[in-house]
Parts: structure tokens; C-alpha cells; sequence
């Protein structure tokens, strides 16, 4: 049995190149974050967790204007596909990005 790509999954990921290769200096300050909370200590862990949910915001945000700039220009059915075919998609590849992204 043969499985169908989804229809967007090559956009998809052309858009999510272009998400990593524009915001690069973003997600490697989520992880420079996420390892400064890591490594606080106790009396400076909840300060550095907020300054990396800060981040993470932001680069949910992002993907999330990404996602809905485009999806207005498809009907109904086809935008619901694609916003959860983009979601699915940021969830493989930006799993930090991917736990608010539904709620945007």
C-alpha cells in the first residue's frame, strides 16, 4: 500500500526552512535559554524559565502568523487541512514551538 503525502507537506516545508533560516538567531537563543535555565541556579530558575517561555512565544507567534497568512488564501476545507497539516509539521521539527502553536 502506497501512502499519500499530505497535499501541503512540500510547502510546508519550504515554509519551515524559511522559518529556520530566518529566525536562526531566535532558536538558538531558545536553547542558549532553555540551557541557562537548565543550569541556574535554584534562586535564578524561575527567572531564566521566563525568559525562555518569552522566547518560545515569540517564535510560536511567528509560525503561528506563518501559518495563518497563508491559510487565508485557501477555502475553508482546504485551511483546515493545511493548519493542521502545519501543525503536525512544526511539532516534527520545532517540538519547543509546537505546545501553543493550536491556540493561536
Amino acid at each position: 500500500m502506497r501512502v499519500r503525502r499530505a497535499r501541503f507537506s512540500e510547502l510546508i516545508d519550504r515554509q519551515l526552512d524559511i522559518f529556520e533560516r530566518e529566525q536562526r538567531g531566535l532558536i538558538e537563543d531558545c536553547a542558549a535559554a532553555e540551557r541557562a535555565y537548565n543550569q541556574a541556579p535554584r534562586d535564578e530558575a524561575e527567572e531564566r524559565y521566563g525568559d525562555y517561555v518569552d522566547l518560545v512565544e515569540t517564535g510560536t507567534e511567528v509560525l503561528a502568523d506563518l501559518r495563518d497568512n497563508f491559510a487565508t488564501t485557501l477555502e475553508e476545507d482546504a485551511a483546515d487541512e493545511y493548519e493542521r497539516a502545519f501543525n503536525e509539521a512544526v511539532l516534527r521539527r520545532f517540538r519547543r514551538f509546537a505546545l501553543e502553536i493550536e491556540d493561536r
